[in-house]
């Protein structure tokens, strides 16, 4: 893997500056180099083991994309930002279009894209929305929000096999570019109803941003520290439990079918029925939850207390795989991680970033929203690395999950106090400590 790693980065330091002179952009120069490196160019990176390894390249990608964020957010104001980077979006759409109908194989490069497409442009969607309304008009509106976004991701679940068998991927690329740009319009004239007087913005919205970058807004204040070590721990507690999940299915697969190669298509069958199982109950519930409960608990809980659920039914739910693991017991400790997480854990974040600045929302939040929840999945991946070669069992590894969701409790309980800091003093800069204290040895030293 760092020898893939290794070669990519040499690939895009040759690729990625002739992009940007030819003003194609960076994200391109990354994709061009993915598809260079690829199975149907130099081969370096194979079809198989070497597209799953592929994913992990999206962490190194992010070091480049969030800052080349940041700097493009500096130059615009927010409808241009939201727009220019959709628009971007949607014209990697038209080059895969452009490469399926000369026969190439988009894999990799597509895989790579779609990975940091999925986490940028949701991130600038809910920034957009708290820089639109204050931090009181979207605890009310940001569960309101939230019941479109489950009630797509249920239906998608339930139509994509039929869709993608009677369409085909080249017409659901290009109706995915037709329902980007619908978005973009959504979004001007969303900006052009809401009354000035609305909008949560204290200086003007229509100017660009600050010159800071996403990382440094998120190492020089407490607040966003904290709610990027929230998204990488339960990232992590969150993707073990899928790793627990699918252990069980092959081990149930295996137990019921036979590991016989002759018996691999029933395997198969029955691994993929357990999965869309699995996909549309949590969906429904998701749904569920977001449409009559999510804005009832900020009502009578607020924001900062919503946070407490969701660790608190994840560790019980592994303490109880600690002392009777199975595959039922998982399933629906599977079904309630996973739909909290679409709908209550995730309105909650989001709502996280209503108190902070706008600079704030676009550029901290892209860097914590891709490359935080992207190092989240690094660390899971090192730590089922090391549980299989200890030969670790589920229950060992639901221990390791009950300790991380105490952290995870013990990060919200920091956030209860930065975030009412935060409301007080919602433009005022706090780094965390060990931070500050970087900062001060730098500045004796210069002194």
């Amino acid at each position: 893997m760092l020898v893939l790693i290794a070669i990519f980065l040499l690939t895009a330091v040759v690729v990625v500056p002739l992009f940007r002179k030819l003003k194609l952009g960076s994200v391109l120069g990354y994709i061009a180099a993915g598809v260079l490196i690829g199975p149907w160019c130099l081969g370096v990176v194979p079809q198989s083991d070497g597209t799953q390894h592929a994913a992990e390249l999206g962490v190194v990608l992010l070091l480049f994309l969030v800052p080349a964020y940041g700097a493009f957010a500096s130059r615009v104001n927010r409808v241009q930002l939201v727009q220019w980077v959709t628009a971007f979006f949607v014209l990697h759409i038209g080059i895969f279009l452009l490469a399926l109908r000369s026969g190439f194989h988009i894999g990799v490069a597509y895989f790579l894209w779609v990975g940091i497409f999925n986490l940028m442009v949701i991130a600038q969607f809910w920034a957009f929305a708290a820089d639109l309304y204050t931090p009181e008009q979207g605890k009310r509106l940001f569960p309101v929000i939230g019941i479109g976004a489950s009630l797509g991701a249920w239906l998608g679940s339930v139509r994509a096999g039929d869709l993608m068998a009677r369409a085909g991927p080249t017409r659901l690329l290009a109706g995915g570019a037709v329902i980007l740009l619908g978005c973009v319009l959504l979004a001007r004239i969303v900006n052009h109803v809401t009354p000035k007087k609305e909008v949560a913005a204290a200086s003007s919205p229509e100017a660009p941003l600050g010159g800071k970058g996403g990382f440094s807004l998120v190492f020089g204040d407490r607040y966003l520290f904290l709610i990027a070590m929230l998204m990488v721990v339960l990232n992590v507690v969150n993707t073990t439990g899928e790793y627990l999940f699918g252990r069980y299915v092959v081990q149930a697969a295996i137990a019921m079918h036979g590991a016989d190669p002759s018996a691999a298509a029933a395997r198969e069958t029955f691994i993929g029925t357990t999965y869309s199982s699995l996909f549309s109950t949590v969906n429904l519930v998701g749904f569920v939850l977001q449409m009559f409960v999510v804005s009832r608990l900020f009502k009578f809980l607020g924001v900062g207390k919503s946070l407490f659920v969701h660790p608190s039914v994840a560790m019980a739910g592994y303490v109880m795989m600690a002392v009777m693991p199975s595959l039922s017991a998982m399933r629906w400790l599977k079904v309630a991680d996973n739909s909290l997480d679409y709908s209550l854990g995730n309105t909650s974040k989001q709502a996280l970033w209503l108190p902070t600045s706008r600079e704030a929302k676009y550029k901290a939040k892209q860097a914590v929203d891709s490359f935080f929840v992207r190092m989240g999945d690094v660390l899971q991946a090192a730590l089922v690395f090391a549980g299989e070669q200890l030969a670790l069992s589920v229950a060992a590894f639901a221990r390791i999950n009950i300790v991380l969701a105490g952290v995870w409790l013990g990060i919200v309980v920091l956030l209860q106090g930065a975030c009412t800091r935060q409301r007080r003093r919602p433009n005022r800069s706090r780094r965390p400590p060990f931070v500050a204290v970087f900062f001060r040895l730098k500045h004796s030293g210069e002194s």
